[in-house]
């Protein structure tokens, strides 16, 4: 089925400013409450926030095969699970309905006036029940300087690391949209030239620069999904914030790797940008040497071309762009991951969701942790007000933005913020 929704030539009668990352083509999905208190399902032109449940309603999905309350529900997940052929179905009928020479919903302004609402006027949600969430470490540069920091400099990668994507089980009660601010953890840490540990605030937060891809309905327990098919059950990338403690994660992290230091908040943007309209922003992924067993090789571009930037905004002063970076530099594919996720026949379901790792580029100003661009707090980062941080401090904002843009197109994922409040103590 083709995807009509990509044709770059298709102009909206919705207003789209200039470099908006949400043109006709892009048709991300979210849900948002309105102000009446209503949460629904629903999808992004320019400023417009479109609510798909009261385009249902009104019989617009006519001729898809959609249950009755598809889009009247306060997550994506019964969406998800009905697969890419009705992902597509509907992407492409509402670019119809919106594109410019369409005047059913375009003159019909008591519907427009249900249907739309400006993008201030609504409250992003959490866009689907994350029933289990991963976080992969499969960006060869980042784990080569984690490696150099904390182990041997000649010998920074793992032995396992090039064989297989690696990653753990996060937490994915702590994970929120963008906007909800975060408290700095409390936790178990070993000061330096102590042999016993104190409790205490983390005083090394960090962030971490990810993707997130979200799955819909993958297989049946004991099933491996083959690399050949498993881009079918990626429904769409988001943008993530893995908020990191570092010196909790240095004390509690062998043998069993991340636990507290990292499930204390996970921060991502509240739009999930499909693999249909990342379509045209394919690229080749690294040389992978030595070439990875059979059941991960692959041919062909399964890599994108999303720029990503970081930057930090103390309170009541203008943000310090910090670090700018590629997806397209990470060793392992989004298709590798979910592949190996399931070789051993781990369940898969729609909602789940699976983090990138960390996103470092080859050049000290593309790192994406300020673990990474400070170099552990030996090389502190200058802001705009000059003051400097070597980590986060309290009441700094953290905001990611990501996009892609060629000759034709630019689709982009928004942002996620979230700021650092000093920790929560019950009283």
């Amino acid at each position: 089925m083709p995807i009509l929704a990509n044709d770059t030539n298709r102009k909206s009668w919705l207003e789209v400013p200039e470099n908006s990352d949400f043109p006709i083509q892009n048709i991300p999905f979210g849900v948002f409450l309105t102000k009446e208190n209503i949460v629904t399902v629903g999808t992004r032109i320019g400023n417009s926030a479109i609510d798909l449940g009261a385009l249902q309603q009104m019989n617009y999905f006519a001729g898809i095969e959609l249950t009755d309350d598809m889009f009247m529900q306060d997550t994506l997940n019964d969406f998800i699970s009905d697969g890419q052929k009705t992902w597509r179905l509907v992407r492409n009928r509402i670019a119809e309905i919106f594109d410019e020479t369409n005047s059913k919903l375009r003159d019909n302004l008591k519907h427009r006036d249900i249907v739309i609402f400006e993008i201030d006027d609504v409250e992003m949600q959490l866009p689907v029940l994350i029933g289990d969430y991963t976080d992969f470490y499969s960006s060869k540069e980042h784990a080569t300087n984690v490696g150099k920091m904390f182990r041997d400099p000649d010998n920074a990668l793992l032995p396992n690391w090039l064989h297989i994507p690696v990653g753990y089980h996060g937490r994915s009660s702590t994970i929120v949209p963008s906007g909800i601010p975060i408290h700095r953890p409390i936790g178990q840490t070993l000061p330096a030239g102590e042999t016993t540990p104190v409790f205490g605030p983390s005083r090394l937060i960090d962030f971490e620069l990810e993707t997130a891809f979200i799955t819909t309905d993958a297989n049946v327990m004991g099933e491996m999904i083959p690399i050949n098919e498993v881009e079918e059950y990626i429904f769409g990338m988001v943008l993530l914030n893995d908020w990191s403690a570092r010196d909790i994660q240095k004390w509690e992290y062998v043998p069993l790797g991340p636990f507290l230091a990292k499930n204390f908040a996970t921060s991502i943007s509240p739009w999930i940008v499909t693999m249909d309209a990342l379509e045209p922003f394919r690229v080749l992924s690294p040389k992978q040497d030595p070439s990875p067993l059979p059941y991960l090789q692959q041919k062909g571009k399964h890599s994108f071309d999303i720029n990503l930037e970081v930057a930090i905004q103390p309170e009541n002063v203008e943000p310090t762009v910090i670090s700018k970076t590629n997806f397209k530099y990470m060793y392992w594919t989004m298709s590798q991951q979910l592949t190996h996720h399931t070789s051993n026949g781990c369940r898969v379901n729609s909602g789940d969701m699976m983090g990138s790792g960390t996103i470092s580029g080859p050049t000290p100003d593309s790192y994406g942790s300020m673990l990474e661009l400070t170099w552990g707090g030996k090389n502190p980062i200058t802001l705009i007000d000059g003051t400097e941080r070597k980590f986060i401090n309290d009441n700094d904002t953290v905001i990611m933005k990501g996009f892609c843009k060629n000759g034709q197109v630019r689709i982009g994922f928004g942002e996620v913020s979230s700021k650092l409040l000093p920790p929560f103590v019950r009283k």
